[in-house]
């Protein structure tokens, strides 16, 4: 399982998803050159994005395939990611089991 955290640059939780996602065929499986950033996770790692590149992340998510990601993680992955770039500083983690 993939969970979702907002924190702020002295690494302060700020803010987490309910919801994870699951490591799968189809999350593994995504083209790195169609889906830069989502094509970049690992299941058993952090993967940390700042607010540049969550502009870039965020627009991937409305072009993934069905069944990559929950509508309940979708959702809370543009919420927590407009976060960051409504903060003055932040990073969006995806924390790897």
């Amino acid at each position: 399982m993939i969970n979702l955290q907002v924190r702020s640059e002295t690494g302060t939780i700020e803010a987490r998803a309910e919801h994870g996602v699951v490591w799968g065929p189809e999350l593994a499986s995504l083209d790195q050159s169609v889906f830069p950033m989502l094509g970049h996770l690992l299941p058993y790692a952090d993967t940390v994005f700042n607010s540049r590149q969550v502009v870039t992340l965020l627009a991937e998510v409305s072009r993934l395939p069905p069944g990559v990601i929950t509508a309940e993680f979708a959702r809370e992955l543009l919420d927590l990611g407009q976060t960051v770039l409504d903060g003055p500083t932040g990073y969006l983690w995806f924390v790897g089991d």
